[in-house]
């Protein structure tokens, strides 16, 4: 037991050890995208149905640090603000699976040749399910394609764009660790137990390599919730003990881009037969790739790193895995927040939305700007821990902001007037 305690704990240590530096980086690289590309701009350019629009929702994607639950808000506010039915299944399938942060611990731990395959098959896969979408997804009387493009503040480019450096670190550092931090601790959690408990090459001869492992590997990605930067310890954990590069890719791609609340919106937002496509274009693109990538590995002769064989100084990895473990933990402590009523309430009308289903910041943000575009609200607050918003306006419609909750894919509890005078939130 004492031994089996020990080369757990190794094992983690050694993960955090060579992921730190890359993931650190990839946090600041993602918080420099988050103040380049916004999701007002992504919004923008993506308007109408063709296949130019699915192609720049690829390019818009791939990079984007959003997480399996964030893309989906992103997804219907694309969507409620003109995207195409096939742009919009683009951005959903690979978004997921690719942002710069999880390309990074990818190129760590599985090295080179997997860091590039990756996001070109999140491209490719993408542009596949958005032209499928195009040709076979529409029906007439479930999921129309005329939709109004918005003209309110937010796509108006008026929002400000003061503090850039400051918003960056603060996205990269603290916004985005908060969204993924329990999921990449679990992940680096169980890669430790699989290594600790499982032999090396045990699983060659059940999972090894063929169809049969990736429908495997596939059975257990598409239910399950799994960010794309927490999947790769795990993915690299199997692969130490046996399984083939492509199955493992083939859970990379499900586990992300796949889950039932993904799914449901998708159903919800599009239609019953465009979620059909969905899935069927994440099924034969992953099985595909991982099949390419089996190939690419047998030709070159070439075994998939478990741990990255970059010349890093052993100092500077340690002080990158102290540095990445503050940053995570830190992130469990929720922000900060001024009690009270609004300071706006006393300009209106003041309405209190318990609302379930908001999992991170992502989440949150995608509702606070829905309930900022109705007519009438003059400012939102959004407390993601509680599920509420609070809107503060004249002449607002209750059932507009409730629709507009609910467009995005999260259900509205109730509405309500609170007590000026006696309730404090």
């Amino acid at each position: 037991m004492q031994a089996f305690a020990a080369r757990f704990a190794l094992s983690i240590w050694s993960t955090l050890l060579e992921m730190s530096p890359f993931l650190l980086f990839g946090f600041l690289a993602a918080g420099l995208l988050s103040i380049l590309v916004k999701p007002e701009l992504v919004e923008r350019h993506l308007g109408g149905r063709g296949l130019w629009q699915v192609i720049k929702a690829a390019v818009f994607g791939v990079p984007l640090p959003l997480c399996s639950c964030g893309v989906i808000p992103v997804a219907a506010s694309l969507r409620r603000h003109g995207a195409g039915a096939g742009a919009t299944t683009s951005f959903l399938i690979s978004t997921p699976q690719t942002g710069v942060d999880s390309i990074m611990v990818t190129l760590c731990l599985l090295g080179p040749v997997f860091a590039v395959f990756r996001p070109v098959v999140a491209f490719l896969s993408r542009i596949f399910g958005g032209i499928l979408v195009n040709v076979f997804g529409y029906e007439r009387g479930s999921a129309g394609e005329e939709h109004p493009v918005c003209t309110d503040e937010c796509c108006s480019g008026m929002e400000g764009r003061s503090g850039g450096l400051h918003r960056a670190l603060s996205y990269g550092f603290l916004t985005l660790p908060r969204d993924i931090n329990r999921a990449l601790l679990i992940g680096i959690v169980i890669a430790g137990g699989i290594s600790a408990a499982v032999p090396d090459n045990y699983l060659s001869s059940i999972l090894g390599g063929g169809i049969v492992s990736m429908l495997i590997m596939m059975a257990v990605g598409i239910p399950l919730y799994v960010c794309a930067t927490a999947s790769v310890p795990i993915a690299a954990a199997l692969i130490a003990k046996g399984v083939s590069p492509g199955a493992a890719l083939v859970f990379l791609m499900t586990g992300p881009a796949t889950n039932a609340a993904t799914v449901m919106t998708v159903w919800k937002i599009m239609g019953k037969r465009v979620m059909i496509i969905y899935l069927a274009a994440i099924t034969v693109s992953a099985l595909a790739a991982g099949l390419i990538l089996d190939s690419i590995f047998n030709g070159i002769g070439a075994q998939t790193a478990v741990h990255s064989h970059w010349m890093l100084p052993a100092y500077i990895k340690t002080a990158c895995a102290f540095i990445l473990l503050a940053v995570l933990v830190y992130a469990f402590f929720p922000p900060a927040k001024a009690g009270g009523v609004p300071a706006a309430a006393g300009k209106g009308r003041m309405l209190r939305i318990s609302i379930t289903g908001m999992t991170c910041t992502h989440c949150a943000e995608a509702v606070r700007r829905a309930l900022l575009e109705s007519p009438g609200v003059a400012s939102v607050e959004v407390d993601l821990k509680k599920g509420e918003a609070v809107v503060v306006g004249d002449g607002f419609d209750v059932s507009r902001l409730s629709k507009a909750v609910e467009d995005l894919g999260y259900r509205v509890v109730n509405a309500r007037e609170p007590d000026r005078f006696g309730e404090n939130g």
